[in-house]
């Protein structure tokens, strides 16, 4: 193999060394917050099929099976032992199934690619499988190969692609900082490329525009701000106003991506002002649970399982188990 031979054998010799759920600070969650979450777990879990999956338009999705794996680590539910287990074990499966030997290509779009690969790596150190690490270096090098095809040293829906967007740009940067986070030996400079490119997409009002800084919106710029935060690279004007870009549209609400946004926005917010945070947290919560169904879930066009994924994880910053929220 490639780049990722050294890694491979660095992670086989010392397995210790992957990451481990940390423990909640000694913040309470409050019991509306943990109702919501067990209940929306609970629907997760009683319509996942036998082959790891959910039925639906995108449910069968990699990237919505990834995105449905963080939601029950998130909660720090033991993925070995646990009241979870089989279903987080059954996901990954799935995920693993949905790789290709040949390149490391997870799905059949980059969205499926960087989530599933996101999974992989907040997996890796937690879940008792061999198998992911190889898995989740394939997946790697899989994104800084189509980075280095790419002209904008950035991301779009293939790995052939040679345009670039901000949402698929920073659904894998964040992937590339999760393995980074769990041992891997991710290229400084591909993660500077991509922050590069976010930047170009940034308009001087501070919003984020999706291939240019025209247009920018919240969830973009939540997008964008989540990149920078996660990367430790919260100085400069530009962080700044991207910051007062969100405070300035707190109260918004994505129509046709509500759960997408809120899964970003709570991330953005958490890494860049806590207390901001915080008053954001209290109305997602309302809203929340105002609009989770009985079963459980939450309804969106793109299908239950995403929503309810992506609006677990929107609330998963109170808990602070995933090693992605660390700051």
């Amino acid at each position: 193999m490639k780049f990722f031979l050294s890694t491979l054998l660095a992670l086989s010799l010392v397995p210790a060394l992957g990451q481990s759920l940390p423990r909640r600070e000694a913040n309470p969650i409050s019991p509306q917050v943990e109702a919501m979450y067990a209940k929306g777990l609970r629907f997760l879990a009683t319509e996942q099929q036998a082959n790891g999956a959910w039925i639906g338009r995108y449910s069968g999705e990699p990237g919505v099976v990834g995105l449905c794996v963080l939601a029950f680590l998130a909660h720090g539910e033991d993925p070995n032992h646990g009241p979870y287990a089989q279903n987080i074990s059954k996901a990954l499966n799935y995920i693993l199934d949905k790789q290709k030997a040949s390149n490391g290509y997870i799905g059949n779009s980059m969205y499926n690619h960087g989530f599933a690969t996101l999974a992989l790596a907040e997996s890796y150190g937690v879940v008792d499988d061999p198998r992911l690490a190889p898995a989740l270096s394939q997946a790697v090098e899989l994104i800084l190969s189509a980075q280095k095809r790419n002209r904008f040293d950035a991301w779009r829906y293939t790995p052939d692609s040679h345009d670039a967007d901000t949402t698929v740009a920073g659904c894998q940067i964040v992937a590339l900082l999760a393995a980074r986070n769990a041992g891997l030996a991710v290229p400084e400079e591909a993660i500077e490329k991509g922050l590069a490119y976010l930047k170009r997409c940034r308009s001087a009002q501070g919003g984020i525009g999706y291939t240019s800084p025209s247009g920018e919106k919240p969830t973009l710029t939540a997008i964008g701000v989540t990149c920078f935060a996660l990367a430790k690279k919260k100085e400069g004007k530009g962080f700044a106003t991207s910051v007062e870009y969100l405070r300035e549209n707190l109260n918004y609400r994505d129509k046709y991506y509500p759960y997408y946004f809120e899964y970003y926005m709570s991330q953005a917010l958490f890494h860049a002002d806590e207390e901001l945070w915080e008053n954001w947290n209290a109305k997602n919560i309302r809203y929340l649970g105002a609009s989770q169904g009985r079963d459980g879930s939450w309804p969106d066009s793109k299908g239950k399982h995403f929503a309810t994924a992506g609006a677990l994880l929107s609330m998963a910053l109170n808990y602070r188990f995933l090693p992605i929220y660390e700051k």
